[in-house]
């Protein structure tokens, strides 16, 4: 199996390619150079592996949610690429990545609180479970709220993503004896996009890059004062 991913959903840009179980990666941390840096990965990942599109089986695309630019940039690259290929696509949620990105670096973690920074005082907010492959389960599911309402499962896991920098005493406070410990410096990366929809490209579940559609969870980009 050999796929490409794309993620540009925050400030960290990356590309990852999958191949046959081994994964590539470019990562940046570059607020607002993604249309700069993200072709130049994709070129350089491809180069170095030797493959063309053609040779792929499908494209992996961080779906978000996220910034809604970078969510736009990564769906607008992955679809040049799938249209100009005849390629499907692998949508994997943003969330599920942070929330991957954290069990790959704590294995004896079973549960993420995952928040991240969603502005106007908000949340994009998911919990997440590590299931029998290891890979990040989601629970319930992914929504925008305030970080004092969120709503989590009644057992201990660590809270992670740039939420938790953000409204580390409102959440803390909010899940108290649930909270094992907090990991605010984690981003979504490509790597974890193509962990992730390596299991779901396997199980059938990509598809015509027509219905891999953004996942926003807020349809306003700004609030007017009297909405806030």
């Amino acid at each position: 199996m050999k796929l490409l991913a794309v993620e540009t959903s925050t400030d960290a840009c990356s590309a990852a390619l999958w191949l046959e179980g081994e994964i590539r990666q470019q990562f940046a941390l570059a607020p607002r150079e993604h249309t700069k840096l993200i072709l130049p990965m994709i070129d350089t990942l491809m180069s170095e592996a030797g493959l063309k599109p053609q040779q792929l089986d499908a494209i992996a695309v961080s779906r978000g949610p996220g910034s809604f630019t970078g969510v736009r940039i990564a769906g607008a690259v992955v679809q040049g690429i799938a249209l100009g290929a005849d390629l499907p696509v692998v949508p994997v949620s943003t969330l599920a990545a942070i929330a991957q990105d954290h069990f790959n670096r704590q294995p004896q973690s079973n549960l993420a609180f995952t928040a991240m920074d969603a502005r106007m005082e908000e949340i994009f907010w998911a919990c997440f479970s590590r299931n029998s492959d290891g890979l990040a389960q989601l629970i319930g599911e992914e929504v925008v709220t305030p970080a004092a309402d969120v709503v989590f499962p009644q057992e201990p896991g660590y809270g992670v993503g740039s939420g938790w920098g953000v409204y580390q005493s409102i959440l803390s406070d909010r899940l108290g004896d649930s909270l094992l410990g907090q990991d605010p410096d984690v981003w979504p990366s490509a790597a974890c996009i193509v962990q992730l929809a390596a299991h779901d490209y396997a199980s059938g579940l990509a598809v015509a890059v027509e219905q891999a559609m953004p996942v926003y969870l807020r349809d306003k980009v700004a609030k007017k004062q009297s909405e806030r």
